[in-house]
């Protein structure tokens, strides 16, 4: 199992709340149903500390690294990187994680 983490600083006209929200929400409409995608979760700000660097926080899961690679190349995914995406990002940093396993919180 991979998760791709995505953090993006958004330019001043989206690192408002309603900015934030609405860019979350177009992103997980976009992706969640491209080939690959098993999961898709957007996060907003939770504290001061959160909001000083990021804007939002998408995680996407994949079955493989093959299925990220896939993902990072479709089409109806370039295009809304490309024409929604991108004109509002100032900063974004992107990682693949191989999950190991869960463990429950008591």
């Amino acid at each position: 199992m991979i998760e791709r983490h995505h953090y993006f600083r958004l330019i001043e006209a989206y690192a408002t709340p309603e900015g934030r929200e609405d860019t979350a929400r177009r992103t997980i409409a976009a992706l969640s149903s491209l080939p690959g995608v098993l999961a898709i979760s957007a996060g907003l700000p939770a504290d001061d500390h959160a909001e000083a660097a990021w804007d939002l926080a998408v995680t996407v899961r994949f079955a493989s690294l093959e299925d990220v690679e896939a993902y990072r190349v479709n089409a109806d995914h370039r295009r809304f990187v490309d024409d929604v995406l991108a004109p509002r990002i100032d900063v974004k940093k992107i990682w693949n994680f191989t999950i190991a396993g869960a463990a429950k919180a008591d």
